[in-house]
């Protein structure tokens, strides 16, 4: 913390749960239910269609027809029901203090998510938040081959802000942070809200997990 003078934060988990209100599962099962409704119930596997991540439905498409159409309607109907699930989104405990008191020290702050980042600026805005971020808001676009845990989001961070590596922190809720944060050289902190995701993330090499923020603000204050 003491040398990050650049803080990339992952959006959903570190800073709100998005879908606390608004079930990712039933996102990912309407876009599987539209496919369908399109002739493309053989698009996905079996795993794909019963994975009830919206997420891994997005990229099975994309690897079968990458930069088509059919990919570029279906992330914007998964954009629109990020952005109806951001209306409901849970604070994370203690983000907001410590999201303003990192920046109130002189720290500079950029979102790197695999979420759109339309979704990321609505929520900062209804929390009042944009200001400490903005304009460094990077999410996900058409090319899904840059998503996490491809690197390419923190190397736009990075490169707009004029940071090397090492004098970033990346904190992150998931193995894919992990790894872009170690493929683009950033150090990598990990916060997970309970013990069975911080053993996931344990396991998949992070040294250091919080299941709260609040030593981090502890930290910054004093």
């Amino acid at each position: 913390m003491r040398h990050a003078r650049v803080v990339l934060w992952d959006f959903d988990g570190p800073i709100c749960r998005l879908f606390a209100g608004h079930s990712a599962e039933r996102v990912a099962s309407d876009l599987v239910a539209w496919l369908e409704s399109r002739g493309l119930h053989g698009l996905l596997t079996d795993t794909e269609r019963e994975s009830l991540d919206p997420q891994v439905v997005l990229r099975a498409v994309d690897r079968r027809h990458p930069g088509s159409d059919l990919v570029a309607e279906l992330e914007e109907r998964l954009t629109q029901d990020e952005l109806r699930a951001a209306s409901s989104a849970w604070p994370t405990a203690y983000a907001d203090p410590l999201i303003r008191t990192w920046t109130a020290v002189g720290s500079r702050l950029a979102i790197t998510t695999n979420n759109s980042p339309r979704v990321a600026r609505k929520y900062l805005e209804s929390r009042g938040l944009v200001a400490c971020f903005a304009p460094h808001v990077y999410g996900r676009t058409q090319e899904l081959h840059h998503l996490k845990p491809d690197p390419h989001c923190l190397n736009r961070a990075l490169s707009a802000m004029g940071a090397a590596p090492g004098d970033a922190l990346m904190i992150g809720d998931t193995p894919s942070d992990l790894e872009a944060a170690e493929r683009a050289g950033v150090p990598f902190l990990g916060y997970a809200r309970n013990e069975r995701k911080a053993k996931i993330l344990r396991d998949a090499g992070a040294g250091t997990v919080l299941v709260s923020l609040e030593p981090l603000l502890e930290l910054l204050r004093t």
